[in-house]
C-alpha cells in the first residue's frame, strides 16, 4: 500500500537518495529543502522549498504546505557538520549545529506530530559521533554535542509518541560519501539510504527509541 513520506534536507546526499527510493516504491513523497536541486526537481516528489528547518519561518512553511496531510513516515534528515577543536572553539558554529541538528528535528516533529498516522514512524538521522561511549577521538564539539542532544530527544519522542502508536528510529547512516564530508566515505548515499530504509521497515513499537547503525548494529549511547 502506498504511504505518505515527508523528508527534510531532501535536495542532495542521503535525503535525495531517500526520495528516489520511496518514489520507486510507489509512495507519495514530500521533499522539503531550502532550494531544490535539478535532481530533486526531476524526481517526481512534491517539493516544498524555502524550508530552512533551523528557522521558525521555514518550519511554518513546511507545516503550511502539509496542512491536512496524514503522514505515515517523517524523516528528519537535514543536518550540518562543522569542525571545532579545543583551543579554537567557534561558539557560533556550535550554536548553529545545535539549532539544525538537535532543535530543528524536535520542532519539526512537534509541529507535525498530530498529523502522524496511527502506526506511523519517525526517523531521526543522527550519527554515532553522538555516542558518548563510542567517543575515542575527541574534537568535533558542536557536531558530537548536537547529535547526542538529538539522540536524547529521540528517546523522549519514542516514549511520548507511543500513545499515538507511532514508533521512532534513531539512525546512524554510516560513513557516507556526501558533500558534507567532502565525498570521502565507506558507502554511497544510495547504499546508505537502502540500509536505512531497511531499518525503518523493521521499526516497530517493540524496538522504538533504539539507536541503530544502518548495518543493523545497536549502538551504545
Amino acid at each position: 500500500m502506498s504511504k505518505t513520506v515527508v523528508i527534510t534536507g531532501a535536495n542532495r546526499g542521503i535525503g535525495l537518495s531517500f526520495v528516489k527510493r520511496f518514489i520507486a516504491r510507489g509512495d507519495k513523497v514530500y521533499a522539503a529543502c531550502r532550494q531544490a536541486s535539478d535532481a530533486l526537481a526531476n524526481s517526481g516528489a512534491t517539493i516544498i522549498d524555502g524550508v530552512d528547518v533551523a528557522d521558525p519561518k521555514g518550519v511554518e512553511t513546511l507545516v503550511a504546505a502539509l496542512e491536512g496531510v496524514s503522514i505515515d513516515l517523517l524523516i528528519n534528515n537535514a543536518g550540518i557538520l562543522r569542525d571545532e577543536q579545543l583551543g579554537r572553539l567557534n561558539v557560533d558554529s556550535i550554536r548553529d549545529q545545535f539549532e539544525t541538528n538537535a532543535l530543528a528535528p524536535l520542532l519539526v516533529t512537534n509541529a507535525l506530530h498530530k498529523q502522524l498516522a496511527k502506526g506511523g514512524k519517525v526517523a531521526l538521522i543522527t550519527s554515532r559521533m553522538g555516542s558518548i561511549a563510542d567517543n575515542t577521538s575527541g574534537g568535533r564539539y558542536g557536531y558530537r554535542m548536537s547529535k547526542a542532544a538529538l539522540n536524547a530527544a529521540g528517546k523522549s519522542l519514542a516514549e511520548d509518541l507511543k500513545k499515538q502508536e507511532v514508533a521512532v528510529a534513531i539512525l546512524h547512516p554510516g560513513l557516507v560519501g556526501t558533500e558534507m564530508i567532502g565525498g570521502h566515505g565507506d558507502i554511497t548515499p544510495d547504499e546508505a539510504a537502502q540500509r536505512l530504509v531497511q531499518r525503518i521497515d523493521e521499526l516497530s513499537l517493540e524496538n522504538t527509541g533504539t539507536f541503530w547503525h544502518s548495518n543493523g548494529q545497536v549502538l551504545p549511547w
